[in-house]
């Protein structure tokens, strides 16, 4: 399965959200980097995604975005292709 990685904090439902339904498509390792327990891995995010809040979720080397991101990729039958990829 390809590498996942998710910008979160500890108190985000939209993260737990996010969690949840890439569990639901069958992907039991999820990096997980907890930006507010670290600023500079904010602003590392910040810089990469040109956004602030979280998630934002990387699948593989693609920029995903954050939950509502992630649900309307499912929703439009595309996500299962990327977790392969």
């Amino acid at each position: 399965m390809v590498r996942i990685i998710m910008y979160t904090t500890g108190f985000c439902p939209y993260c737990k959200m996010a969690e949840n339904l890439l569990r639901s498509k069958g992907v039991t390792d999820i990096e997980m980097i907890r930006v507010d327990l670290d600023p500079e891995q904010r602003a590392d995010m910040m810089n990469k995604t040109g956004r602030r809040t979280v998630p934002q979720i990387y699948i593989g080397d693609r920029h995903i975005g954050g939950y509502d991101d992630l649900a309307r990729l499912d929703h439009q039958g595309e996500l299962a292709s990327l977790l392969v990829s």
